[in-house]
């Protein structure tokens, strides 16, 4: 599992690397279960008057329009009754496998209701546990530049008018990637974050749920350094 990452920094990689406003608040360095993050999705269309001439072809203005919202790392799925018991959930909901984001009951009404989005972050971490202790190790960009993960977003309303806004990250089966295969418990699955190619990411805000499928690939490895984090 994916459970802490490092988020973007400095605030003006967003609008460079994402095309996206940086945040209104400043976020912590160190993103853990229930922490308050960013993540990307396709921001809601503008009401049209109706067309009253035939359209001209699409230009470059017509690509969806991005922007960064706010939310707790650890998705809230819609089911859920009350706040205590989303607090006890998303702790545990804070990835979702891709090969199971169809039929799981977490995950399910967000995947086909396209509430996808793309988590930026700089760096996640994994536990290197080869020596037989853990060793936090730190899994970025060779080129040091921000990555972005496939995500999944939700809104959640409780009895009381509560509102929760939280994001997931993706993943997907690592077992035979050169650099992602070392970490983990020995004889368990490999796992780690979906990240997109930057080139993909409007694709991926709005592709059909049975296309969307084809970006959640392992990141070759040769583009990724692992680090040892010095304490």
């Amino acid at each position: 599992m994916t459970t802490h990452y490092e988020s973007v920094h400095p605030d003006t990689l967003y609008p460079e690397a994402f095309h996206v406003a940086p945040p209104d608040v400043p976020l912590g360095r160190s993103l853990v279960p229930r922490r308050p993050g960013v993540f990307i999705r396709k921001a809601p269309a503008p009401a049209q008057a109706p067309v009253q001439e035939p359209q001209e072809p699409p230009t470059e203005r017509d690509k969806p329009v991005r922007e960064l919202a706010a939310g707790q790392f650890g998705l809230v799925p819609p089911w859920v009754k009350s706040a205590s018991d989303a607090k006890l959930r998303s702790t545990k909901l804070v990835n979702a496998r891709a090969e199971t984001v169809t039929t799981s009951n977490n995950f399910r009404e967000a995947w086909l209701g396209a509430r996808r989005c793309i988590v930026p972050m700089m760096a996640f971490f994994v536990d290197d546990l080869r020596s037989g202790k853990p060793v936090p190790t730190r899994i970025a960009r060779v080129d040091g530049q921000p990555m972005g993960v496939a995500g999944l977003w939700e809104c959640w309303t409780g009895p009381e008018g509560e509102i929760i806004t939280s994001y997931t990250l993706l993943t997907v089966n690592a077992n035979s990637h050169a650099l992602m295969h070392r970490y983990g418990h020995g004889g368990s699955e490999k796992r780690m974050p979906a990240v997109l190619n930057e080139g993909a990411y409007d694709a991926w805000l709005t592709a059909h749920p049975e296309k969307a499928r084809e970006f959640l690939r392992t990141y070759p490895a040769n583009w990724l350094t692992a680090n040892p984090v010095q304490k």
